[in-house]
């Protein structure tokens, strides 16, 4: 079963260097309380990674 992430924006993006931005925005959030599903994989890790202090992350699993 593949794994999913749940990603949850926390904090704004105001006051925030361009990179972190942009990675937010790669992400497909937004704005504080937006949520969306990423597959798990290392590319996905490494922006969370970088943003980890702005979101919060959970694991689902997918049922086929």
């Amino acid at each position: 079963m593949p794994k999913k992430l749940k990603i949850t924006q926390t904090k704004s993006v105001i006051d925030r260097n361009k990179k972190q931005k942009l990675t937010i925005e790669a992400l497909g959030l937004g704005r504080p309380n937006y949520t969306v599903v990423h597959n798990d994989t290392p590319q996905i890790r490494g922006m969370l990674n970088k943003v980890s202090h702005l979101i919060s992350i959970e694991e689902v699993e997918v049922k086929d």
